[in-house]
């Protein structure tokens, strides 16, 4: 269903990663850092950040950049070995975060995008792009995962 453009690990020192040590992480703490990680990637790929958490009755966009001409409103989906629980390994690397973003979910993101390009008043080409964070609490370390350019169905 999806294509992976790029696929990157890093380090999130950078990140503010020691906010979101504790054991008793709360999934919003994991999906703002991921968001954070998402965000950087999006930076070291050339892109500008115009806006994060752009919230509508409609709808939401965890991230909207631009790079050159094109508009990128991002869905952010981020995983953690603290949200798996104890699912066995193998089990646990065969979850794929993109799988929850399901029509209704796409539906609400493209409202929210036509919202976004009105009040702005924007004319430029714009695109939905995916991308999945996988979280090492430990290692403090992320696994993200670029899905370029997806298509509403």
């Amino acid at each position: 269903m999806f294509h992976v453009k790029h696929f990157q690990t890093f380090h999130v020192n950078q990140v503010r990663y020691t906010e979101y040590m504790d054991k008793r992480i709360h999934p919003h703490a994991i999906g703002v850092l991921g968001e954070s990680v998402a965000e950087r990637y999006m930076i070291r790929k050339g892109h500008r950040i115009l806006d994060r958490n752009y919230r509508k009755k409609c709808g939401e966009i965890d991230v909207i950049s631009q790079k050159k001409k094109r508009l990128h409103f991002i869905e952010v989906k981020t995983v953690s070995e603290v949200l798996l629980g104890n699912r066995e390994v193998r089990g646990a690397d065969a979850y794929r975060p993109e799988d929850n973003i399901h029509p209704r979910k796409l539906e609400r993101l493209h409202r929210a995008i036509q919202s976004y390009l009105y009040e702005c008043k924007i004319d430029y080409d714009w695109q939905i792009d995916v991308i999945t964070v996988r979280l090492d609490i430990r290692n403090r370390r992320a696994k993200v995962v670029y899905l370029d350019n997806v298509i509403l169905s």
